[in-house]
């Protein structure tokens, strides 16, 4: 099996696959080489589900409303 690159996942097949990790690791019937590849990339979709998760926060922090509360575009957020 091929591992996809974590830095093209979507959340939710990072989020999906960090729980898979999570679950491996959990029930203990994995090698110790094997388990600290896994733990390694549990990191890295950590890494990632909270790097999208952020960018996800700061869109809907840049939206602007109107007076009834309509959306009417949005702002850039300052990523630095």
């Amino acid at each position: 099996m091929t591992e996809t690159d974590v830095n093209e996942m979507s959340f939710e097949h990072a989020m999906k696959e960090l729980e898979q990790v999570v679950g491996q690791l959990e029930r203990g019937d994995v090698a110790l080489e094997d388990s600290i590849a896994l733990y390694e990339r549990g990191a890295k979709l950590k890494k990632r589900c909270e790097a999208k998760l952020k960018e996800a926060e700061e869109k809907v922090a840049a939206i602007t409303l109107d007076g009834d509360g309509t959306p009417t575009g949005t702002t850039p957020v300052d990523a630095g």
